[in-house]
Parts: structure tokens; C-alpha cells; sequence
């Protein structure tokens, strides 16, 4: 690894804890963004010439915090700061900084940052635009990038979250027990929006957006080292794993979208289903189950399964029946219907499809499942109709051409039959 390259990997790794640890000094998002930005200079400067201190992310905040110190003094024509020489040899203090990093302000700090980005007065897509900002890093340009706007249009996404932060008075005291239960939830949601965002991209000709993804799972393997024993919060990671470990198998070559039984399985990362596998099994012993660990577990039996005949929709079946009861939803009714489907049948799996569409009128996948159900029974007319539907809601060019694909399948048949008839 080139020295830059090792730089940009300490500076992303050390940004949640100095962020939080900058944030609680200055008590203000603005300054402790720019008080990082400044350590993140000067460290490009100072680690070549110098070599990596022991501990980045103390160094990180000691320079930041003084740099951010060092506007003041100007304002104050007070004492400038140091030279970059001198505080590349920090000595005692980084020393002291880095043991203090070692206790409870290290959780704290980065519990206080992640909340702060899922503040309740947030909506939630300034809540994921605030935390790719603050916590991850990731430029105005990545995240507008991402969610398909302009720049300046994200810059203001990100500015009317800051201000709403600011004005809503947010406590910048180390969160309590009561906080950290009631929020921790806001905070996964946050992560898993992450995800699904780059799983399954809402727009644009790009269907997955891979670094979200890994984002995504940074954010939640640093949630799990602050909440080691959380079996959500395991659950919440393992089904990242389990879903992002196919993404190599979800598109064919010309970019077209591959079902689940269709997909070559041996394009799946067998080191993140592992890992996977193994947080699911962690996650049950502890006998508390929740959303996200159902979620992994079905994940988990997909995994599991080396040919898709060999996937136990049974118990997949009542997986989805536990997650209803845990968490009602419709979409959670429509991903049962298609275990309903494998077990029982098509005319089954229509039961529980058809009285979703009031509130699922307008889900892309709702009008794919449906007609694909209907195409089953051979209700040709219907099945096109639902097709059609799906086709002027999907968000990307695969989830159209996947659908066009039942389209041509629907009128290949059609013309069969005509020509069997005719002979």
C-alpha cells in the first residue's frame, strides 16, 4: 500500500471518533467538520515526511481541536498555532489523548455523533444525507451522486439538516441508557437505509452502487464494537453480509437483473456469508429475537442452500409469519406470498397478493410478483397488465428490462399457442 493510500485508509477509519470527540469539544457540527478537515491537510503534509503517529485519531483531534482553537486565537489576536513540524511530535498529549480514547468518551463521542445524525426532527433522508456527510465522510458530490441530485441540491439537504440539528437545541451530553435504548433503533434504520439505498438504487441507470453498501456495513461493524452484545445490532450486520455476499451474482453480463434460484452460486462471497452465517448463529443464542435477525435468518437459509431446491421455504414460511407478527407490513406479506407460492402454489400465493394492492399500488415489485403469479396460472391478459404496471414504476433500466423479459416470455407463449391451434 502506497503511503497516500494508507493515509486515506487512517484518516476514514479514525473520522467517527474524531468527528465525536471534536463535536463534543466545539458543540458544533460546522466547526468540528472543519476542524477535522484541517487535521486531515495537515496530517497529508506531516505523515509522509514524519511517518504515522501512534495513534491517528488521537492525533487527529489534538490537531483539529487546535486548529479549530487557532481560528479563535485569531479572532481574538491571541497566540497562532504551532508549526506543522512541532506537532507532528506531539509527545505527552497525544499519549494522554490516546488513553483517554480508551474509555467510556470513545463510545460516547460516536454514540452522540450517530444520534445527532438521526435526530427525530430529521426526515430521513437528511438523516442518511447528514451521516454520509459527518460520520462517513463522503463529499457533497458522492452523496448527491448517490441519490441522484445535483450537488447544490445535496448541499442543501445537508445544510437544512445542520440547521434543523442546531435549532432544535440537541443536548451534546454523553447519552444515558434511556437515550441510547430509545435511539439505537433510529440509528440501525439509518445504516440499513444505507444499504438498501446502494442494494437497490432508487434511480439512474446504475441498479447497485456497491460502496454504499460498504458503507453501509463499516457504519454497522462499528455500531457492533460499541454494542457488542446487542443481537439486533448483530442481526442488522449479518444481513448486509448475506445480501451484499450476492452482488457479484445479481446481474448477468449485459446488466440485467438475475432472480435469487437463477443465480450462479458460485459468484457469491463465500467469506462474507461466513461471517454472515456466523452472526446469525450468535444473534439467536442470546433468544431475543427481532426485525433484523428474522430477516438475517431467511438470508441465512438462502445461504445455506447450495442449489435453490435444496432452500427450505418452510421454514422460511414461518420465518416471514414471525416478522409479520414482530413487525406488520404489507411488503412483509408479499415476500411470504412468494414462499407461500414455492410450498403451495401460485392460486395460494395470489390469496395473500390481491389484497395488497390498495396500499401497495404503487411498489414496483407488488405488480412484478403479481403478475408473475398470474402468468403462473396462465391468466395471459391479466399477467400483462400487471407487467405493464411494474414497467412505469421501476426505478432503473434492470428492473424494466427484468420485467420486459416476462413480457416476451408471456407473448412467446401466447404465439405458441396460436400456432398449436392453427397446425
Amino acid at each position: 500500500m502506497t503511503d497516500l493510500a494508507w493515509i486515506e485508509t487512517a484518516l476514514t477509519g479514525a473520522r467517527p471518533q474524531a468527528m465525536g470527540a471534536l463535536l463534543r469539544y466545539f458543540r458544533d457540527l460546522d466547526r468540528a467538520e472543519e476542524a477535522f478537515q484541517e487535521a486531515c491537510l495537515r496530517a497529508m503534509k506531516t505523515w509522509p515526511v514524519k511517518g504515522p503517529p501512534r495513534d491517528p485519531a488521537a492525533w487527529l483531534i489534538f490537531v483539529g481541536r487546535n486548529a479549530a482553537l487557532d481560528g479563535v486565537r485569531r479572532d481574538s489576536r491571541n497566540t497562532a498555532l504551532p508549526a506543522d513540524e512541532a506537532i507532528s511530535d506531539l509527545g505527552d498529549a497525544e499519549a494522554d489523548m490516546a488513553e483517554r480514547l480508551d474509555d467510556s468518551h470513545y463510545r460516547d463521542d460516536i454514540l452522540r455523533l450517530m444520534f445527532i445524525c438521526c435526530h427525530p426532527d430529521l426526515p430521513a433522508t437528511q438523516q442518511v444525507a447528514l451521516a454520509l456527510r459527518i460520520v462517513s465522510g463522503l463529499s457533497v458530490r458522492e452523496i448527491a451522486s448517490a441519490f441522484l441530485v445535483n450537488e447544490k441540491a445535496m448541499e442543501q439537504r445537508i445544510t437544512r439538516a445542520k440547521r434543523r440539528v442546531s435549532e432544535a437545541n440537541v443536548p451534546f451530553a454523553a447519552p444515558d441508557a434511556v437515550e441510547r435504548s430509545e435511539r439505537l433503533a433510529a440509528v440501525a434504520a439509518m445504516i440499513y437505509l444505507v444499504f438498501n439505498e446502494g442494494y437497490s438504487a432508487s434511480g439512474g441507470d446504475v441498479h447497485v452502487r456497491e460502496p454504499l453498501c460498504e458503507e453501509a456495513i463499516r457504519l454497522a461493524r462499528l455500531l457492533l464494537r460499541l454494542f457488542p452484545a446487542e443481537p439486533e445490532i448483530m442481526g442488522l450486520l449479518a444481513l448486509m453480509l448475506l445480501q451484499h455476499a450476492r452482488t457479484a451474482a445479481r446481474l448477468d453480463t449485459e446488466g440485467n437483473i438475475v432472480l435469487l434460484e437463477d443465480q450462479d452460486r458460485s459468484l457469491w462471497n463465500r467469506d462474507k456469508i461466513t461471517e454472515g452465517l456466523a452472526l446469525v448463529d450468535k444473534a439467536m443464542r442470546h433468544r431475543k429475537p427481532g426485525p433484523y435477525q428474522v430477516q438475517a435468518a431467511i438470508a441465512a437459509l438462502h445461504a445455506r442452500a447450495a442449489k435453490p431446491e435444496d432452500t427450505d421455504w418452510q421454514e422460511i414460511n414461518l420465518l416471514y409469519q414471525m416478522l409479520e407478527r414482530l413487525q406488520p407490513s404489507p411488503v412483509v406479506r408479499l415476500n411470504r406470498a412468494v414462499a407461500v407460492f414455492k410450498l403451495q402454489g401460485p392460486e395460494a400465493a395470489l390469496l395473500l397478493v390481491d389484497p395488497l394492492e390498495d396500499r401497495l399500488s404503487n411498489y414496483f415489485y407488488f405488480h412484478g410478483v403479481r403478475g408473475a403469479l398470474l402468468m403462473e396460472l396462465g391468466r395471459e391478459a391479466e399477467a400483462r397488465t400487471a407487467f405493464d404496471k411494474a414497467i412505469s414504476l421501476a426505478r432503473t433500466p434492470a428492473e424494466a428490462a427484468h420485467i420486459r423479459q416476462h413480457i416476451d416470455r408471456l407473448m412467446a407463449e401466447g404465439k405458441a399457442k396460436v400456432q398449436a391451434k392453427s397446425a
